[in-house]
């Protein structure tokens, strides 16, 4: 006996299973449970076949049974997901059921389960293990993916490392990283290309983890776009013996990179603010566009906020909007002298002075 709910219910199982969405497998278990419970589903429709008619059940009656509000069907249901792996999904759930017997039994199926996933497989469950972590008795289910990651082969950790599941590419750089499956070199090129921040740390602090990095991996590190792992590659400048080459970014973009480069210098013996202020001094066109905020950011204000005032004129708005952000850190703002700035012709200048002026406003 079918209707149109179980045709719905169909339908999104085909989307979940077809595109592995972590987030449909919770929603049809909350659909399902609430249509049963609720709705005006016909009370046949909740039956499901265990053997009474030698017939097994079909992939939608077995998910309706994990998803029901009947807590014996449930756990009935969990002997036939061997047989249905693409429902694996289910059973993570499950092990976070909220009664006793169902999670012991789906915790047992997914403790033989995962192990025998492929890599490829393995993707799309581990999404759902660890969108249902946060839940309560959730850990149990993430803790066993943790020691098929850990202890089974590297293929399984290498292959998600593309997952498209942010949780989940996290989660395999972590373990990468720990079983040591990726070389200083494919560190370096993820921490300096990945989108994903958390994986920049990953792999950039990995690479730092190691011996002297070889000089062309450093240098993925130094021309990186993002900031963070620019700067693990300056820091990594003084182990390697070159901390010199830390000078330039004294004037890099992003503040963490300027601090780090600051550090490498003063471990090297060199004061960065002299080399800051002989930046600034040299005049159109030499004066480097972040030259001022770095002078903001180790600079005197008694001493260095004269010339700063004097960069709000240069004639370069990269500079003029360093000079107005610094004069903002130093504390030095003047309103009635930075409100001119409101009308200058670059919208960089225009932003630094509204933000530095925005006590005043």
């Amino acid at each position: 006996m079918r209707n149109s709910v179980f045709d719905e219910w169909e339908q999104h199982l085909d989307r979940v299973l077809e595109g592995g969405d972590p987030g449909g497998w919770t929603a049809l278990d909350e659909r399902v449970r609430a249509a049963l419970r609720w709705g005006p589903v016909a009370p046949g429709l909740t039956r499901f076949p265990v053997g009474t008619d030698g017939r097994r059940p079909t992939i939608l009656e077995l998910a309706v049974a994990l998803c029901g509000p009947d807590g014996r069907l449930r756990e009935a249901a969990l002997a036939y997901v061997t047989d249905v792996p693409a429902l694996l999904p289910l059973a993570v759930i499950r092990c976070a059921d909220w009664a006793g017997p169902v999670r012991e039994r789906a915790r047992a199926v997914l403790r033989a389960e995962l192990p025998r996933l492929t890599p490829e497989a393995l993707g799309p469950v581990a999404a759902v293990i660890l969108r249902a972590a946060g839940r309560a008795h959730g850990d149990t289910a993430r803790e066993l993916l943790l020691q098929v990651l850990r202890t089974g082969p590297g293929a399984g950790a290498f292959v998600l490392l593309a997952s498209g599941d942010r949780a989940v590419r996290r989660l395999a750089h972590r373990i990468a990283v720990e079983r040591g499956l990726l070389s200083p070199a494919r560190l370096a090129t993820t921490a300096a290309r990945d989108a994903d921040v958390v994986v920049q740390d990953l792999c950039a602090n990995a690479v730092l983890a190691t011996a002297t990095p070889d000089p062309a991996v450093l240098d993925l590190l130094l021309t990186a776009r993002p900031g963070r792992t620019r700067a693990a590659g300056v820091t990594a400048l003084r182990r390697a013996g070159r901390a010199g080459e830390a000078e330039p970014f004294l004037y890099d973009r992003s503040a963490l990179v300027r601090a780090c480069a600051r550090y490498v210098l003063r471990q090297a013996g060199t004061e960065p603010l002299p080399l800051y202020r002989a930046a600034c001094a040299a005049g159109y066109p030499r004066t480097p566009h972040h030259a001022p905020v770095g002078l903001a950011e180790c600079g005197d204000r008694a001493a260095d906020a004269p010339t700063l005032w004097s960069l709000t004129g240069h004639a370069l708005p990269q500079v003029r909007a360093s000079a107005v952000a610094g004069l903002r850190l130093m504390d030095a703002v003047r309103p009635g002298r930075l409100a001119p700035l409101l009308d200058d012709s670059s919208p960089r200048v225009v932003r630094e002075a509204r933000k530095a002026l925005s006590p005043w406003a």
